[in-house]
């Protein structure tokens, strides 16, 4: 087997000025807005109005989306940045703020143009909330084991689906969901998958329950149903029965953002334990001084440089819209980063001691979200057959 990357143009990434001019405006906002709520936010479940109305003024709702549907036009390596600037402080807020994404990508690469004015301009504006509904009860990795139908009836299709794990879910206003249009072929299973556009309010569109989970409380997961609705033709994404190959390639390009997420968690981990080896003294020494210490220390440094240069260079070859390279490092960034983060989250607990598990210093909350991200969006062990 020959892998993709055989000649030494691929690893290029060049970070620009711009680039860090908005990096710089992401972590003032941050620390300055948001950094103050997360508690409360993580106890309450839910991220503040308030600090989401910034976010809108700031554009992190549609950072690569095209200017013409709202967006900022920017690139993936400047999403990336923002994502992992935004969950250094909380993983829940980036959750909220970039979900979108799973939604508008399908729409923006196969939708047609009044899908993308109609539903991308206000969800890229922050005005409105989407979500991506693909996961069922028993289709999670195997997205071509979904048994949700769409039966076509004059002028659409009537919906019954039943959906769970959906981020967004309990808030979303639009939703973006994958049915059977046709059974599954014997030795073709992706086939007969189509994808559609579903309004919150149309009848029949139910939200189960919200899903309680380890990490990201403050992100609503939830469990919907969708019940004989009734889809419109024009609500039909790009061809019917392709649903399959739109979803991974959404998956394809989303996996850096969880790669960016990991990548901030992970950061946050690398400061805390330094900063903390320095304040607390054990034994009549600093724990820095401690080689144990500086041990744990120099492991995650490094580690945490080794991720960041992936993740972006996997951003950097969609860019550079290099197709089978991408799809490979965006996989191998997203599986990297996301171990990275939780063996940096665990040795910042440790350096910690006893306050590593206490609730109110936020270390332990570190680990519980890199657990989600190991699994959303393709869990990990998913990230090692991608491009095989």
């Amino acid at each position: 087997m020959v892998l993709p990357f055989n000649t030494l143009e691929v690893y290029n990434v060049k970070v620009s000025e711009n680039h860090e001019l908005f990096r710089k405006a992401v972590r003032e906002f941050m620390e300055r807005d948001v950094a103050p709520i997360v508690e409360k936010g993580e106890k309450e479940g839910k991220v503040p109005e308030n600090v989401l109305e910034k976010a809108k003024e700031l554009g992190l709702f549609g950072i690569s989306v095209p200017q013409e549907y709202g967006g900022q036009s920017g690139d993936m390596l400047m999403s990336t940045i923002a994502v992992e600037e935004m969950s250094r402080v909380w993983p829940s807020f980036t959750a909220r703020v970039t979900v979108g994404n799973l939604f508008m990508t399908p729409i923006l690469l196969f939708g047609s143009e009044e899908q993308r004015k109609k539903y991308v301009t206000p969800v890229a504006r922050g005005d409105k909330v989407a979500a991506f509904a693909n996961t069922e009860p028993q289709a999670g990795s195997d997205v071509a084991g979904i048994q949700s139908t769409a039966k076509k009836v004059d002028g659409g299709y009537v919906l019954n689906a039943r959906k769970i794990f959906i981020t967004n879910g309990g808030i979303a206003d639009y939703y973006v969901v994958t049915a059977r249009t046709s059974p599954p072929e014997p030795n073709a299973r992706w086939k007969g998958i189509s994808m559609f556009i579903v309004e919150r309010e149309w009848k029949g569109v139910k939200v189960l329950n919200r899903i309680e989970t380890l990490g990201l409380r403050a992100s609503n997961t939830a469990e919907l149903a969708f019940e004989e609705v009734y889809v419109p033709q024009e609500n039909l994404v790009g061809e019917e029965g392709s649903a399959f190959k739109y979803a991974m390639t959404t998956f394809d390009v989303s996996r850096v953002g969880v790669a960016g997420q990991a990548l901030g968690v992970a950061q946050a981990a690398l400061e805390k334990m330094t900063n903390y080896s320095v304040q607390r003294s054990a034994f009549g020494s600093p724990l820095l001084g401690f080689q144990m210490v500086q041990e744990k220390i120099a492991e995650t440094l490094t580690e945490v440089n080794a991720a960041r240069l992936l993740t972006y260079w996997a951003a950097s070859l969609i860019d550079q819209r290099k197709v089978d390279e991408g799809i490979v490092a965006a996989s191998m960034a997203k599986y990297f980063a996301t171990e990275v983060a939780e063996r940096a989250a665990i040795r910042a607990i440790t350096v910690h001691g006893g306050y590593g598990v206490a609730t109110s210093t936020g270390v332990e909350r570190l680990l519980r979200d890199v657990e989600v991200m190991k699994i959303y969006e393709g869990a990990n062990d998913i990230q090692k057959l991608v491009g095989l």
